[in-house]
Parts: C-alpha cells; sequence; structure tokens
C-alpha cells in the first residue's frame, strides 16, 4: 500500500512552483524527493508537448503534400480539356485519341515535376515551423537565432538572385503550359526549335540545324509557341501579273481542298484570302490551312509541290525576277560638242 508523505505547501511550491501539476504534486507526496518529483513534471511538460508538436506536424504534413498532388493534377487535367476542345471537332478520331494519350502523357509529367518540388517546399515550410517551436518548448531563445536566419537568407537571396529567378520562371512555365517538350518555339527571336527538355532552371532546345540550346528559364521573356492547339500554314503563292487572278485562285482553291480531303492533319477548309501583295515580279495570292500542332510546315511542302504541278497542267505562270534596263542615247552628247566646234570656228 502506498502512503503518502505529508509535504508541507512551501515545499510544494519550491518544488512544484507556484502552479504545482498534478504529477509533481503526487510524485513529490509519495516520495518526497525532490529530483523525481521535478523530473516526473517535466516529463509530461516539454515532452509531451513536442511529441504532440511533430504528431501535428507529420499529419499537417501529409494532408498538404495530398492537397498540393491533387491540385496540380486537376490543373493539368484542365489544360488537356481545353487543349483537346480548340482542336475541332472534325479531327479524326484515331487522331484524337493519338492527342489525348500525348497530352495526358505531358500533363502527368509537368504535374509530377511541379509536384514535387511544391511538396518539397510545403514538407520545409511545415517542419522548420515545427522546429522552432520544439525550440521554443525547450526554452530557447529564438530572437537571435531568427535574427542570424534572416541574415543568412538576405545573403543567399542576393547571391542566388538569378538562380531564384531562374526556378521561378520555370515554375510559371510549368504552371501555365507555356510550352512543353515536343513543342517549337521562338524564344523572342533570339533562338528557336523543338522542345527537347524542361527543368525548373533551364530549358533545352534543338533548333532545325541540330544545334541544342540551353536557355535559362529567367532569361526567357516572350515565347512564341508555333504548336499549341492548333497551327496554320501560310502559303504566299505567286503568280504572273498576265495571269487571271480569278482562274489562279480557282485552281490553289482545288489543290488545297483535294489536300483537306485527304489528309488527317487538315482541321478545317483551306481559305483563299485573295490578293496580299503586288510585287515587283507578279502577284501574291495567300492560302491559310489550319493544321494540328507541328503540322503546318509538312503540310505547306505537300501544297507547294501539289500546286506547282497544278500550275504546270494549267499552264499559269509563276514568275522570276525581272529588269527592264533603258540604254541612254548618247546623240545628245554628240551635237552639242558639234555645235562648240561650230562656234569656236565662226
Amino acid at each position: 500500500m502506498l502512503v503518502l508523505a505529508d509535504v508541507s505547501p512551501e515545499r510544494l511550491r519550491s518544488v512544484c512552483g507556484d502552479d504545482p501539476g498534478r504529477i509533481c504534486r503526487t510524485l513529490l507526496d509519495a516520495t518526497d524527493n525532490r529530483t523525481l518529483a521535478e523530473v516526473g513534471d517535466w516529463l509530461v511538460g516539454p515532452p509531451l508537448r513536442i511529441l504532440l508538436i511533430l504528431v501535428l506536424a507529420m499529419i499537417v504534413n501529409r494532408i498538404a503534400r495530398r492537397a498540393v498532388k491533387r491540385t496540380l493534377r486537376g490543373i493539368a487535367s484542365g489544360g488537356v480539356r481545353e487543349r483537346l476542345g480548340a482542336l475541332g471537332r472534325r479531327t479524326p478520331i484515331p487522331l484524337l485519341e493519338q492527342e489525348t494519350q500525348e497530352l495526358s502523357i505531358r500533363a502527368e509529367q509537368r504535374a509530377s515535376a511541379l509536384s514535387g518540388v511544391l511538396r518539397s517546399i510545403v514538407s520545409f515550410v511545415i517542419f522548420a515551423i515545427a522546429g522552432f517551436m520544439i525550440l521554443d518548448e525547450l526554452g530557447v531563445n529564438l530572437a537571435p537565432l531568427l535574427a542570424g536566419a534572416g541574415v543568412v537568407g538576405l545573403a543567399i537571396g542576393f547571391g542566388s538572385q538569378a538562380l531564384v529567378r531562374d526556378f521561378l520562371s520555370g515554375m510559371f512555365i510549368l504552371i501555365e503550359d507555356q510550352f512543353g517538350v515536343g513543342d517549337v518555339v521562338d524564344l523572342d527571336g533570339v533562338t528557336s526549335g523543338t522542345v527537347e527538355a524542361i527543368s525548373l532552371r533551364t530549358t533545352q532546345l534543338r533548333s532545325v540545324e541540330g544545334t541544342v540550346w540551353h536557355v535559362p528559364n529567367g532569361e526567357i521573356r516572350r515565347v512564341g509557341n508555333m504548336s499549341k492547339h492548333w497551327s496554320r500554314a501560310v502559303l504566299d503563292i505567286d503568280v504572273a501579273y498576265g495571269t487571271d487572278i480569278d482562274h489562279a485562285r480557282g485552281v490553289i482553291k482545288q489543290v488545297a481542298d483535294e489536300v483537306w480531303r485527304a489528309s488527317d492533319v487538315v482541321l478545317e477548309e483551306p481559305e483563299v484570302q485573295g490578293v496580299e501583295r503586288l510585287g515587283a515580279s507578279g502577284v501574291t495570292i495567300r492560302l491559310l490551312v489550319k493544321t494540328t500542332p507541328s503540322q503546318q510546315w509538312e503540310t505547306s511542302r505537300v501544297l507547294r509541290e501539289r500546286i506547282k504541278l497544278a500550275f504546270d497542267a494549267a499552264g499559269i505562270e509563276i514568275p522570276f525576277p525581272q529588269q527592264t534596263v533603258w540604254y541612254r542615247s548618247e546623240t545628245p552628247a554628240a551635237g552639242a560638242a558639234d555645235g562648240n566646234g561650230d562656234a569656236a570656228a565662226g
């Protein structure tokens, strides 16, 4: 049977403080041991609160990481639906299924890259806050620590501004889906090519000549994406000035419609806009053809070849640069010389 010692109020206050806890009071009454009472009171104080802080931090971290992953997947899925809707109703089913698969893979890769970084940031922030709370429970003065951390943060910030700018730009590029792997882009007229890889810091392009360019994301100011949602082939076709314009437009339209009906990559009926300009050697007629992403160049090559054959069959002349040269007569100069000679003789 446990026999409780009779502890005076003064001793209780000296051991357990002005507001003694139940554990400290019980241990002191049971053992009359100051050390045991203080250790027991401490164990159920800060250690228990620290354990609670760690458990709560782990729960919040798990919920936050799942929320970030789910949110990014939702954003990526919305971008896929938007892009598929922009392809138009005429897109053939096999091509639409292929595009759906490619876009889904791309969206998953984008969401995975972003979620990995954002979840790491979220975890770092949560456990950093938990760490400061634990230090506070242990009685550590946080003011000097926070001041030192602020100074270090400022130094790192000033020393790595370019790196931070690259990472932030890369995050927005991925979040907004400005471009992705496989897209053909023009980076502010500085360089252009097919995107081979994109990370938070750099974008890797391969030009048509085969050169691989590594561009820091922070240096990208404007992006021209030539293969997003849909593309357009723009053909300026020259005919001689003596050509019947209506006839030439009809031949161009007929060839373009044949390609449209036979091709799976042409999304809408081609449009012959008419005379674009009057050049030095001929009349320029513009043709517009809407295609699936990145197919405008191949479609343009096919159309040029077939239009050339159709022009040859229809007897339509494709002009080439010509110049008219005027020769100035030397007779007036000779007559003037004779007149001067007669005047001298007189």
